[in-house]
């Protein structure tokens, strides 16, 4: 089944941070490539970049099988399966398999500096972790073709980092510099039990410190003239049950704390491209004497003529659940977290609003296709 598309629309991809549920966007993204959806444009921060760069640094046909390539690969180490799927039994295998993670790392993203451990800190900023992260560098050298990412023919990647020293948050942009995978790397070094990454001469840690959700970035930097769809995939809900244990209490403040507010900050966006469309109208409307004034001129630099959508897929299964979730990369949990993504938007594109939708008339709109 195809996606409503419409006419003059290009589609975005708007991933967010989050370790081991990161599967979730592998699947989601399948489900869109099924039904005829090919990004042409990444947005990730941490866990949504690296996603984002084996989308976009392989060819259409390659591009899932390589994501089920990094997948299956970060979870070969924890194949164990168990029968127990609706009591408490299938949390405390989850959480055995994630202190699994951390105690032996897992293949193919990170394994443990024991040295570090044993004898103190290195000199180097970039040794200072409680992990080394050099397997992820080989990893995305092997399943990223960087030539083809930074050429004119790939899906514009951007991912997201901030500034050691500076705090500042800041993209790598493939319309701006050639990313390699120290760049993807950056997006994901969350402290400290992964170092950060140098690139000319300054340190980066995790986006998700400032922002896990690039959807700011999208709009403060796409194209004026060209209507969107915004597919962003959030692995962290904003809204939950009220917690009644400490496991749900861990799993709910993590929730909070990485949603990034996702439903607030689509009402500031909205609010915000209202202003700039209703703008552009204004200004068209304007007579000639006025139009070309500083003030006019001023004026259209920020308006927007594009309509704008954005459709939500967010990950609302919370079962077995604990505050390691993003951490927990059991094959087990690895593969549900996939085929629940997958679920998710082969049942979303199918509801009448999706389909039945239209150019907005305010020039914008949002759906929930995970509601």
């Amino acid at each position: 089944m195809s996606l409503k598309s419409l006419e003059n629309e290009s589609s975005v991809l708007v991933l967010q941070g989050g370790g081991a549920l990161g599967a979730y966007q592998a699947g989601a993204y399948e489900a869109l490539s099924e039904a005829g959806y090919e990004p042409v444009w990444i947005a990730g921060i941490s866990i949504g970049a690296i996603n984002g760069a084996i989308i976009a640094g392989n060819l259409k046909q390659n591009r899932v099988s390589k994501l089920r390539q990094f997948w299956e690969m970060t979870s070969s180490s924890l194949l164990a399966r168990t029968p127990f799927a609706e009591d408490s039994t299938r949390s405390l295998m989850n959480e055995a398999a994630a202190d699994w993670g951390m105690a032996f790392g897992i293949d193919g993203f990170f394994k443990p500096r024991l040295p570090y451990l044993l004898f103190g800190a290195s000199s180097r900023p970039e040794d200072v972790s409680f992990y080394d992260t050099s397997p992820l560098r080989d990893t995305l050298n092997g399943l990223v073709d960087f030539s083809y990412l930074n050429s004119s023919d790939a899906p514009r990647l951007s991912v997201g980092a901030v500034d050691v020293q500076s705090g500042n948050f800041a993209y790598f942009d493939t319309r701006n510099e050639k990313l390699t995978a120290d760049h993807v790397m950056a997006s994901g070094a969350l402290p400290p039990g992964f170092p950060p990454v140098p690139i000319n001469g300054r340190y980066y840690w995790d986006g998700g410190l400032v922002s896990n959700t690039p959807l700011d970035y999208v709009m403060e930097y796409s194209d004026p003239g060209g209507d969107l769809c915004i597919f962003q995939v959030d692995v962290f809900r904003a809204r939950g049950e009220l917690p009644k244990s400490i496991a749900e209490i861990n799993a709910r403040e993590k929730d909070i704390r990485f949603s990034s507010r996702t439903r607030f900050n689509s009402d500031h966006v909205r609010a915000l491209h209202e202003l700039r469309f209703e703008a552009r109208q204004l200004l068209q409307s304007l007579p000639e004497e006025l139009s070309g004034t500083e003030h006019a001129r001023r004026l259209a630099r920020i308006s927007r003529e594009a309509a704008i959508t954005i459709a939500h897929i967010i990950r609302r299964d919370t079962r077995y659940e604990t505050g390691s979730k993003d951490y927990e990369f059991s094959r087990q949990s690895v593969e549900e977290h996939w085929d629940l993504g997958r679920k998710s938007v082969r049942q979303g594109i199918r509801s009448s609003s999706w389909t039945t939708r239209s150019r907005p008339e305010g020039g914008f709109q949002v759906f929930d296709l995970t509601e």
